[in-house]
């Protein structure tokens, strides 16, 4: 099947079996391996994409279902060489250890932030249960979400 998509802004096609999973189609057909492949089970969420905006699991998700839709890797929050703001975060407080889950992280807070530019500790934690770290302990991913919602209010 013919799948179309726009990934950060680009548009591409591919020519694809009706069972590929969108996580496969974004990083093995376009090359884009920011999007990580954790689990298989969709249980750790290394594998978010903003999906029209929305965080999804990419790996339940089939790339035809994505057909004509907008979706947003990890490769996509940096722009005109310029960091998003939670890059800069995760940096900044030390949100990440071997970076494993790091672009799945990044993707399900930059959704969270927009619908809630003022959180919470508890609410953060809320917002990124569905994504697994194994090596942080996740103080310093809820201190980096926290840097980059100050950053985004026009705070340090």
């Amino acid at each position: 099947m013919l799948v179309k998509v726009a990934i950060n802004g680009e548009k591409h096609e591919a020519e694809v079996e009706p069972r590929l999973l969108l996580v496969h189609l974004i990083r093995e057909n376009l090359r884009l391996t920011g999007t990580h492949i954790g689990c298989d089970t969709s249980h750790c969420g290394a594998c978010t994409v903003l999906l029209d905006g929305r965080p999804v699991k990419s790996c339940t998700i089939f790339a035809v279902q994505a057909h004509g839709r907008e979706i947003t890797t990890v490769e996509g929050l940096e722009q005109d060489g310029k960091l998003h703001p939670l890059q800069e975060g995760f940096m900044a407080e030390h949100g990440l250890q071997c970076g494993y889950c790091t672009p799945g992280m990044l993707m399900t807070s930059v959704a969270f932030l927009q619908k809630n530019p003022r959180p919470t500790e508890d609410e953060i934690r809320r917002a990124i249960s569905g994504n697994l770290c194994r090596c942080t302990g996740y103080v310093n991913i809820v201190k980096a979400i926290q840097h980059a919602a100050a950053k985004l209010q026009g705070g340090a």
